[in-house]
Parts: structure tokens; C-alpha cells; sequence
């Protein structure tokens, strides 16, 4: 059996936008083409893949496993053709990486403009999102690299720590409020806390450290926006526990400060995360050695 990597790379765009018009229109191909381009996988497979609905397709159970897998082919094709490009002295190609909105807001324009500078002949995507979404989406191969806070031990994943950040609460001073100069995790449960969804690592560590210690928390509010969860505590709605780095995408005059948990000390771990089941390309590499450039120059330092 032989698998037309063009007919994978159609039928994976077709799942992702669950409509075959769609993902013609995309491609640039007539939808009979792409729905003979999907017979024929599913006659060398022997499975169907792909039901319709009323809105559109969605894969099978075979169709979802063969999106999985065949992202990583096609990852590894590129990741091939990249390696071949380079050994000539040519650094090309596309690549995606994934950063948390708080790294984001201070790495993303930096990274791009070093990359491009360097490499005018690649391509680089940064997507911003929590860390469970971008592990998610290393797994499935839609991206090449990502930092992610606090990961659980994952064997598909090789992880290399590059930074720790101590989490602080975070109050407003309008209207005479003052802020203490730190704050014991023994009394974190005295203060009404805005913080991220279950999802968001940093809830994570702040309910496991909480419970370690016998400490209840007074949560009021779940927003895993770091922008919005932030303008509600500058209103005096409540309190957030986020690293200082968050207090770095406030621009202008603000009125939020920042106290550190003590007593013990909370501290998040930042890795680079790459996947264990791909190769990883020279591109990507290069783009993480960017990284640690920032990040060694105290990019992500709050007190820089």
C-alpha cells in the first residue's frame, strides 16, 4: 500500500475545516477532485473515513487516527526536506511554534524580527494560547515547538527547562488600597482571587500547593484571559495570583501591584517542549536558540 502524500494533506484539510467546499476552495481544487482524492484513501485503506452531517463531514474513527498519524508524516517529509536544504547552507521552510500569552507578550515581536533577519527564506508562525491547548496541538503535530508552564511527565515529549518565575498576588491600589509587601500561603485564602480555569497551569500549581498546605481559596472568578483578568483586578473586583512577567504587558501608567507568595514560595517552571515521535528540523532549532537568546538577555525578567 502506498499512501499520495497530496492526497493526505487534502484529506487533512478537509477534517479541519469539516467541509470538502471549504477545503477546495482553500487548495485551489474542484470539491469532485478532492472527494476522488478521499475515495481513493479509503479504498487503499480499506476504512471509510469522512460522514456526512448537516453542516458538513467529520471524520471517522479511522479518519481521526489517520489525521493524527499523518500529520506527523507530512511533518517528517518537510522535516526531511528542510535537513537536505540545509546541508547546502540554506535554512528554510515553515515553522510554528507556540508560546503562553505572558511569554508571548514579551518574546513574540523579538523572536520575529531576529528570525527574519537571519533566516529570510523561512517562514515562522507563533501562536499564543494556554499551555494545555499548545501540548495538544504538539501532539497533533500543528506545531513544531512551544514553551508551556508545568508540564506533567509526558513520554512523547522531550522537555528542557529555561525559566522560573515566583508567583505573586496581584491587587489594585485605587482608592487608597496598598498592597503588603509579600503574602504567607497561609493567608491566601483572605483575599477574593480572580484567577485562570482549571486548564490554565497556573491554577494547577496554586490549588496543589493550597491543598498541600490546608489552605482554602476564596476563588470568585475563572478568566483565562491575562488582559481581562488583570483590568478586573486594577477595578478592585478581586485579587490575581500570576507571575510579575504578567505585569509587563500593561502599558502606561497602571495602578496594579504585585506581592510575592511566601512561606512558601511558588515558583513555575518554563520548558521548551518538542516532540519525542518527530524529528526536530534544523529551522527549529534555530528559532529555539533565538529563545534562549532572549530569554538569557532577562527578557521574561519583570524587574529588568
Amino acid at each position: 500500500m502506498t499512501l499520495d502524500l497530496k492526497h493526505l494533506q487534502s484529506f487533512i484539510r478537509i477534517v479541519e475545516f469539516g467541509s470538502l467546499t471549504r477545503a477546495a476552495a482553500t487548495l485551489d481544487v474542484s470539491q469532485s477532485l478532492l472527494s476522488r482524492q478521499v475515495r481513493q484513501l479509503e479504498i487503499e485503506l480499506g476504512t471509510h473515513l469522512l460522514e456526512r452531517n448537516g453542516r458538513g463531514v467529520v471524520p471517522t474513527d479511522a479518519g481521526r487516527e489517520l489525521v493524527e498519524h499523518g500529520r506527523g508524516i507530512l511533518r517528517q517529509v518537510e522535516v526531511a526536506r528542510l535537513s537536505l536544504g540545509q546541508s547546502r547552507g540554506v535554512y528554510a521552510g515553515k515553522l510554528a511554534i507556540g508560546l503562553p500569552p505572558s511569554v508571548g507578550s514579551t518574546l513574540t515581536v523579538e523572536l520575529v524580527m531576529r528570525f527574519r533577519e537571519r533566516y529570510p527564506q523561512a517562514q515562522i508562525s507563533v501562536v499564543e494560547a494556554l499551555s494545555a491547548s499548545l501540548l495538544e496541538w504538539l501532539q497533533l503535530g500543528r506545531l513544531d515547538c512551544a514553551l508551556l508552564y508545568n508540564p506533567a511527565v509526558n513520554a512523547n515529549m522531550r522537555f528542557r527547562h529555561v525559566h522560573s518565575e515566583e508567583l505573586n498576588l496581584i491587587g489594585s491600589t485605587r482608592d487608597g488600597h496598598t498592597m503588603p509587601e509579600s503574602v504567607p500561603l497561609a493567608t491566601l485564602g483572605q483575599y477574593p482571587l480572580i484567577i485562570p480555569s482549571p486548564l490554565h497551569s497556573v491554577r494547577q500549581l496554586i490549588e496543589t500547593d493550597a491543598a498541600r498546605y490546608g489552605v482554602g481559596l476564596d476563588i470568585r472568578l475563572e478568566i483565562d484571559s491575562v488582559r481581562s483578568l488583570l483590568d478586573l483586578v486594577e477595578r478592585g473586583v478581586g485579587y490575581g495570583v500570576l507571575s510579575r512577567n504578567a505585569l509587563l504587558s500593561r502599558r502606561g501608567e497602571h495602578a496594579l501591584r504585585a506581592a510575592p507568595i511566601v512561606m512558601p514560595q511558588i515558583s513555575t517552571r518554563l520548558v521548551v517542549a518538542t516532540p519525542t515521535q518527530r524529528p526536530t528540523s534544523p529551522i527549529t532549532e534555530k528559532a529555539l536558540e533565538i529563545v534562549d537568546e532572549l530569554i538569557a538577555e532577562g527578557r521574561l525578567d519583570a524587574d529588568r
